[in-house]
């Protein structure tokens, strides 16, 4: 069974009109909507000012009932006090619409945007693509020649874009852009990354509420939020600027200052007003990295000014005000700090609506190489020097930098300097595999001071290699914990500390040894190897 089509739209006081035989000379819409061979309407809802247009209402019924004697037309009293003014229109629509009692499974809905004001076809289009009319816009046009009964031609709007082909890959290509840019246009192979990306994307491009990115030094924090500003200063959401502040750089009277701005003679040496980086940031983007390093009172402070959007100058009794968008950086766990009292917890709620783990280099083995390339583009880009690693070379340095001997403890950081180092050293516009062999030693001596071999690497020699990147990684970590503890006992308690908490026994010098046993190790090889460090 077909579902009925009903029509919503408003009387047209001057389309509509007409008086006498004349009036069928005329394309008027809301008549001309009953005359279309391919699209009949089961009922049309007409909006109006019965005070005002009654009389036009009873002819155009009159008439539609001549074209379309099956086609039900209901009129409703719709009264503007002001037909152009936006807030007005749209109040009154709205309510009409809640008020109204949709059947969606037996019928289908149109709003017909021809007759009207302009602000209500405005009006029309918002509460459609909201949704709070379900249905879909109808827009007529009337003849090239009027008078000969032609009624016209119709087209039906939708604005379910993702119906729209060419549409869906246009957004489709443009959140692919959208997404390469918050990488900087680096590849990305790493699945988990890159789905946080695309999260990050829609979060970006739809919201104003704080973000916060955490992980470790040099996971690319910075250059993430920096990559936001620009995406969402693309797209017209943010006309100020972006401003960055490593709040571990932060101490004492100044950091108050530095955040909130103060007045002169606020404090001895205050010989001038000062603004402050959240004034600053109106309109724009805020990035509080190490965010964590924050003082008490800095907390206070931060928290009114993210919810009130209002806050103190230092040394002022006038607040100041500033809409600014937040994303803080952090590589501790805030978390832990709210326990130990050093992070206010309410503004960890307000901050923790929108988190973001950023993994380590270690972490995203797969994002290695296309980093080396892009790192190795930025250097010749900004050095006007072409230069290329051999195949040997490349082989040799991916291999190394993917293998569990590389700690990239410095992250991208790590990487970014080790790529400037081969290049500026290359002969010939070439990284050979004496570069790469003399940089991987300067590498290791840097994570493992100095010592070339990492301890398990010493432990165990070639055999090392042979341990799948699983179990070289864990038992990297247990050789590490081993090495600086005095006792088996204070190594297992440290590696087993969450787990031993939820067993009966408890000896975890045991399971300790067993585990070690499992690769041919005891503890006397460690202890060993401790002393001749």
């Amino acid at each position: 069974m077909s579902k009925r089509q009903v029509i919503f739209g408003m009387l047209g006081t001057q389309l509509d009109s007409g008086s006498g035989p004349g009036r069928w000379e005329k394309w008027r819409p809301t008549v001309a909507l009953g005359m279309h061979e391919d699209f009949q309407p089961d009922r049309i809802e007409l909006m109006l000012d019965q005070r005002r247009f009654s009389r036009l209402a009873n002819l155009v019924q009159e008439d539609l009932a001549l074209v379309s004697p099956s086609t039900e037309l209901r009129l409703h009293d719709t009264y503007l006090v002001d037909p152009w003014e936006f807030e007005g229109v749209y109040a009154r629509l709205h309510d009409f619409l809640a008020a109204y009692p949709f059947q969606p499974d037996e019928e289908d809905y149109y709003v017909h945007i021809t007759t009207g004001t302009h602000v209500t076809q405005i009006c029309w289009f918002l509460l459609t693509e909201s949704r709070h009319f379900p249905g879909r816009l109808l827009q007529t046009s009337p003849p090239r020649k009027q008078g000969n009964g032609d009624p016209g031609s119709h087209t039906v709007i939708d604005l379910d874009l993702s119906r729209y082909d060419h549409i869906a890959q246009r957004f489709a290509q443009q959140q692919l852009q959208d997404r390469d840019l918050l990488k900087s246009g680096i590849a990305t192979r790493n699945p988990t990354f890159n789905r946080m990306i695309e999260q990050i994307e829609k979060v970006a491009t739809r919201s104003r509420a704080p973000m916060l990115l955490t992980g470790p030094t040099g996971a690319g924090k910075s250059q993430l939020a920096k990559r936001v500003f620009e995406l969402k200063k693309l797209k017209h959401q943010l006309p100020g600027r972006f401003v960055e502040v490593n709040c571990a750089t932060l101490r004492g009277d100044g950091a108050m200052s530095t955040l909130f701005g103060h007045t002169k003679g606020a404090y001895t040496g205050a010989s001038s007003d000062r603004a402050g980086l959240l004034r600053s940031a109106h309109q724009g983007l805020l990035f509080l990295d190490e965010i964590g390093e924050l003082g008490a009172d800095e907390q206070a402070m931060l928290l009114r000014a993210l919810e009130e959007k209002r806050f103190l100058p230092v040394g002022s009794d006038r607040e100041v005000e500033s809409d600014f968008q937040l994303i803080a950086g952090t590589n501790r766990d805030l978390q832990h700090d709210v326990r130990l009292g050093r992070f206010r917890e309410d503004l960890l709620a307000r901050l923790n609506l929108w988190t973001y783990q950023l993994p380590g280099l270690a972490q995203r083995s797969e994002d290695i190489e296309p980093n080396l390339e892009f790192e190795l583009e930025r250097w010749s880009r900004e050095q006007h020097e072409r230069v290329r690693f051999n195949a040997e070379a490349r082989e040799r340095y991916l291999r190394f930098a993917s293998s569990a001997d590389a700690a990239w403890r410095g992250n991208f950081r790590d990487l970014g300097a080790s790529v400037v180092r081969m290049a500026t050293l290359a002969n010939a516009g070439r990284i050979q595999t004496d570069g790469v062999d003399e940089e991987i030693g300067r590498l290791r001596a840097q994570w493992h001071g100095g010592d070339d071999a990492s301890p398990l690497q010493a432990l165990m020699g070639d055999a090392a290699n042979q341990l799948d990147r699983f179990d070289r990684v864990q038992l990297e970590e247990v050789v590490r914990v081993s090495l600086r503890s005095k006792t088996l006992s204070a190594a297992g308690r440290e590696l087993f500390a969450v787990s031993r908490t939820q067993r009966a026994s408890t000896n975890d010098a045991d399971r300790l040894r067993k585990y070690l046993a499992k690769f041919d190790l005891d503890w006397e090889q460690l202890r060993n190897r401790a002393t001749q460090l």
